[in-house]
């Protein structure tokens, strides 16, 4: 059902105006979130739907990236449309044009600065596991299926070694950059990071919400943790390994479909404008 819908925009006048998304999606069926001419993009659906539904170009922003079979519940786009733009007409048509592997869950006009990525201070986070000796069929697309017993305490008292602002280069996966280029930050902030069982069942979740997340951080924190819970690492360990900024001494990455992007908050300040300035 489509939410919170502004449809307050000067419908007879020239010109475009910005519009703020929030969208969710199945990952399977893409090749990641962001735009790539060569391969079927969460986004280069988006774009190409929207651009012929409202006969303009369009160029979108997302407020983070997401990879190859990760999902999205709360994924918040931005982008500029015609003003006369029906937004009602045209989140019912995109949804009727993805087939139910993109939602458009609400979509309302925004301050013309408004940006969906520069604008975010934080990002949210959950990836599920189902820890059971037997697998379940209906949410083995959206869940990790550890049949080994995991130990939650420990997995719970890794999780909170990684609060606060640290050099996430052991969890991340090296970013590719020219020779004349100098390699990005890998320093992030991280603000709640959680293991809870879902209501006695064995469906483990994970939720981090942190600044931002760099390329694998998210799934590499959680195969970590996991293999605490498996006894194979200490909880104390996950402080030495964020010290060592060497991936070699962290644990395994967990697979893509567990991972859902769940919502992007643009409450305060980014934690890095400073860095910015």
């Amino acid at each position: 059902m489509i939410t919170h819908i502004d449809q307050s925009n000067p419908s007879d006048g020239p010109g475009v105006r910005r519009v703020r998304f929030v969208v969710s999606y199945h990952g399977a069926p893409f090749h990641g979130f962001a735009a790539n001419r060569d391969v079927r993009t969460v986004m280069g659906e988006l774009t190409k739907h929207i651009a012929l539904i409202t006969r303009n170009p369009v160029e979108l922003t997302g407020a983070g990236r997401t990879d190859a079979g990760v999902h999205a519940w709360g994924q918040v786009v931005s982008g500029d449309l015609p003003a006369a733009t029906d937004l009602d007409d045209l989140a019912r048509r995109v949804n009727k044009l993805c087939e139910s592997t993109i939602s458009v869950r609400s979509i309302e006009w925004a301050d013309d600065e408004f940006d969906a990525r520069f604008d975010a201070t934080w990002r949210r986070y959950r990836y599920h596991v189902w820890n059971d000796p037997a697998p379940n069929p209906l949410l083995a697309a959206s869940s990790w299926h550890v049949a080994r017993p995991l130990d939650l305490d420990a997995m719970s008292a890794s999780a909170s070694h990684v609060l606060g602002e640290h050099d996430f280069a052991s969890f991340c996966r090296k970013p590719k950059v020219a020779a004349t280029e100098q390699e990005p930050s890998l320093v992030r902030r991280v603000y709640d990071a959680t293991w809870t069982r879902i209501d006695d069942s064995s469906m483990l979740c994970f939720e981090i919400r942190g600044s931002a997340f760099c390329h694998q951080m998210v799934r590499s924190l959680v195969g970590t943790t996991v293999d605490v819970g498996l006894g194979k690492f200490a909880p104390e360990s996950i402080g030495d390994m964020l010290a060592a900024r060497d991936r070699a001494v962290t644990g395994t990455v967990a697979p893509p479909h567990g991972l859902i992007m769940w919502d992007v908050g643009y409450d305060g300040d980014r934690w890095d404008d400073d860095r910015r300035a």
